[in-house]
């Protein structure tokens, strides 16, 4: 940490151009005694990717930014809000705390925090803003947290995890047990420490490989903002052995979409199919990634297009999780029944459907955007059809 970057006159500097063109600060002649313009535009360009994400952080005068790898790798404050909720007891340890957003977050909920990172320079940095942000039940230290659990004896009411998803090559990875710290490895070591584990991983983890890797699965959360899949969420409780729950939230602006069942249920549910009829529904992101496919349309009586095609319809409209659609009409997919929509603009989305949506505009003629939304899928007797909506 460079403490000359909390002088005023450089706060005062960040806080007024966080949204100028940083170049041209890179290549002014020296702003600040003991500051690189480097450094200031890190702090900057690091700012600036927290209006959004990270709005606590933004709005709170004299925070000491990190490189804004840090800031795109750490969790978002909707999603940090989110894993809170999940969490009880007098003592959690973050055993993986970056930046520190979860570690706050949690925090408000638990009495006593503490706050593992192998990074020095980004444990000051954590251990300074939680001292800004006045969260004085955080204790940090710059350790690994294997090489911690080994030599401690102390017990925890949670563990959390948040494994680096790139290997030693710094290439992208998605298994458990390509991550760092190797979860499956430690798991032993883990429960020592604490009966109750939450492991955060890439929303690309495969629900099978991650149950067939960890143990004691009792819950597995999907969390979506605005129909995005940010993060998998895996609650894991010392001798659990029971069916495990699944709980999809779609957090939005104005409402938050849930769908929870058990992940036994889905194997055991019938499905029902039909002909497009009255309305539309499309599943959000966070189910579709749940794999709910059959129950979802048995717990809320609606009859599916076709086995693949992950669209549901039904006479009377019910409030959906996911988005609900006026069926106008149907036509078989061929160029002549295109062609009598009548539609030069629309919104158009594939489902089990052989051709994208870019094919599609480039035979179709029909241009992005208005208030028609065209969906391209097979039905039930797999013939390839269109279906012409508007928004319910």
């Amino acid at each position: 940490m460079n403490k000359n970057i909390l002088k005023t006159g450089v706060q005062q500097f960040i806080n007024k151009n966080w949204n100028t063109d940083t170049m041209a600060v890179l290549f002014k002649k020296s702003i600040f005694d003991g500051v690189a313009n480097k450094e200031i535009v890190q702090q900057l360009e690091s700012k600036k990717k927290c209006k959004n994400k990270l709005p606590t952080w933004f709005n709170t005068k004299g925070i000491y930014y990190p490189k804004k790898i840090h800031i795109e790798q750490t969790s978002s404050e909707i999603t940090a809000k989110y894993k809170a909720s999940l969490v009880d007891g007098a003592s959690l340890l973050d055993f993986t705390g970056g930046l520190g957003v979860d570690s706050y977050f949690f925090s408000k909920k638990i009495d006593s925090i503490t706050h593992l990172e192998i990074n020095d320079e980004l444990s000051s940095i954590a251990a300074y803003n939680f001292n800004v942000l006045k969260q004085g039940n955080i204790t940090t230290i710059c350790e690994n947290g294997i090489s911690y659990l080994q030599a401690s004896k102390k017990e925890f009411d949670v563990i959390y995890l948040d494994p680096s998803r790139r290997n030693k090559a710094e290439q992208k990875v998605f298994l458990l047990s390509d991550c760092m710290p190797n979860v499956p490895r430690y798991l032993e070591l883990l429960f020592k420490s604490s009966e109750t584990i939450l492991v955060k991983t890439s929303p690309l983890l495969d629900f099978s490989n991650g149950i067939q890797e960890l143990k004691y699965v009792k819950q597995i959360h999907v969390v979506a903002i605005e129909n995005e899949v940010k993060e998998l969420l895996w609650l894991l409780e010392k001798g659990f052995t029971d069916d495990i729950l699944i709980k999809t939230i779609n957090i939005k602006k104005n409402e938050n979409e849930a769908f929870d069942f058990k992940f036994l249920e889905e194997n055991k549910a019938t499905t029902r199919f039909d002909t497009p009829l009255k309305y539309l529904y499309e599943p959000n992101a966070a189910i579709l990634k749940s794999g709910a496919f059959r129950l979802l349309g048995e717990k809320l009586n609606l009859s599916k297009l076709h086995e693949h095609t992950h669209l549901y319809t039904s006479v009377v409209a019910l409030h959906f999780p996911g988005r609900c659609f006026n069926i106008v009409q149907t036509v078989p997919y061929n160029k002549k029944a295109i062609k009598t929509l009548g539609l030069k603009k629309a919104n158009i989305t594939t489902r089990n459907f052989p051709e994208s949506v870019l094919e599609i505009r480039k035979k179709s003629k029909i241009k992005d955007g208005g208030f028609d939304y065209l969906f391209f899928c097979t039905n039930k007797e797999n013939n390839l059809i269109v279906i012409h909506c508007r928004k319910n």
